[in-house]
């Protein structure tokens, strides 16, 4: 088959295919398509600024440049005291009675019933490994001998005084006791002084969990 193209252009075409290749050779050999190095010899970007991240324009130390919603403040005349403390005043009020309820139940003796009655009455008031304890002769034991050796029946008042300290589930009051004792041949006052009487919350409700007198140092559940 005779060949279309004279001999003199068909050695230009190869001259021009070879000076293409050596051209594309040298393009690449300088990094062409090399993507991750040009990324690498670009500049580094620039971060964004503190308020263009947080939304929140800053000064020239990172502080905010725009002034603050003032918060709400209160006159001291209309302070709610009682938001104050980890109890409302219904809690604090019937943890209080507990505590006088526990300190009355100490004072109330009957010589002539069984010991154990006693101790119930104080043990429904207790939690549970208080009122493992209660007839230990340094507890409410010692107050059961004495009395009864007496053979006095005794009425039990008290009246919480104060709150010594309270914690997250804890309250320790003060509560001044008394016994209104009848003996054979007299009725007498008994003072009794005053307790720390330390109530904790037992499922929905409170409970003692240590009960003594008041100068020895208690200072609530711990």
């Amino acid at each position: 088959m005779p060949n279309p193209l004279p001999e003199r252009t068909q050695r230009m075409v190869v001259i021009g295919l070879i000076a293409a290749l050596a051209g594309f050779g040298i393009y690449v050999s300088l990094g062409g398509f090399g993507g991750d190095e040009d990324d690498a010899a670009a500049p580094p970007r620039e971060t964004a600024p503190l308020e263009e991240a947080t939304g929140a324009p800053s000064g020239p130390r990172g502080l905010a440049t725009v002034p603050p919603e003032p918060i709400t403040t209160t006159e001291a005349e209309d302070m709610d005291v009682l938001s104050w403390f980890p109890f409302g005043e219904a809690e604090f009020q019937a943890a209080g009675a507990t505590a006088q309820a526990f300190a009355e139940a100490y004072g109330t003796i009957d010589y002539s019933r069984p010991p154990e009655d006693y101790y119930s009455s104080m043990e429904e008031l207790a939690t549970k490994e208080y009122a493992e304890v209660l007839s230990d002769s340094e507890r409410a034991g010692a107050f059961w001998e004495e009395m009864s050796g007496k053979e006095a029946v005794a009425r039990g008042l008290a009246e919480v005084e104060e709150v010594r300290t309270f914690g997250a589930g804890s309250i320790t009051f003060v509560v001044t006791a008394q016994s209104i004792t009848e003996t054979g041949d007299a009725e007498f006052d008994e003072d009794l002084g005053e307790f720390a009487v330390t109530v904790i919350k037992d499922g929905g409700s409170w409970a003692v969990f240590d009960f003594q007198p008041a100068d020895v140092g208690q200072f609530g559940e711990e």
